[in-house]
């Protein structure tokens, strides 16, 4: 029994702002792991983010997720699909939690670049593997609210990981 293609979820595309900003400026629609494609983008982001003092950011980030809600509900429904791989505004906001976190607590100055790479790797593995909780979440949280909640979840994972890491250089 093969899928009608009437059943077939819509591809996804790019048609209106929420759509924009759901698939990461369309890094979402890579054709080859989109998640790490907008982890990528929301990578890049970071450099000039990091030169910004830690409130501001902390502002945008908020923003940021606020945003990412709305623009993943509005998406998941117009593709069909809840949790489109299309979607990676989830990776991003995720991703800056895992900068944030070790950004705000190591009292010492990070190399931005360094840090940067660190959460990327870090913050990629959680969001792959999906631990507990990260699965939990992933599977209760329903709607665009589920499609950030797991991705924000392995960025505090990784964003924690990355602060006993970096102690871990200073005290050994």
């Amino acid at each position: 029994m093969g899928i009608e293609a009437d059943d077939a979820p819509v591809a996804p595309r790019i048609h209106s702002l929420a759509t924009f900003i759901a698939s990461g400026a369309g890094s979402g629609l890579f054709p080859v792991a989109p998640g790490t494609a907008g982890s990528v983008v929301g990578a890049v982001c970071l450099w000039p983010l990091s030169y910004l003092s830690l409130e501001i950011f902390w502002w945008v980030w908020a923003i940021a997720c606020w945003l990412a809600v709305w623009s993943a509900h509005k998406a998941g429904a117009d593709w069909e699909v809840i949790d489109h791989p299309a979607i990676v505004i989830d990776e991003i906001v995720g991703l800056w939690l895992a900068y944030l976190i070790p950004a705000t607590l190591i009292p010492w100055e990070i190399d931005p670049l360094y840090l940067i790479l660190m959460v990327l790797v870090l913050f990629r593995l959680y969001d792959i593997v999906k631990p507990w909780p990260v699965n939990w979440v992933e599977r209760r949280v329903p709607g665009g609210a589920g499609v950030v909640a797991d991705d924000l979840c392995a960025g505090g994972m990784a964003g924690l990981v990355g602060v006993v890491a970096l102690m871990s250089q200073v005290l050994f």
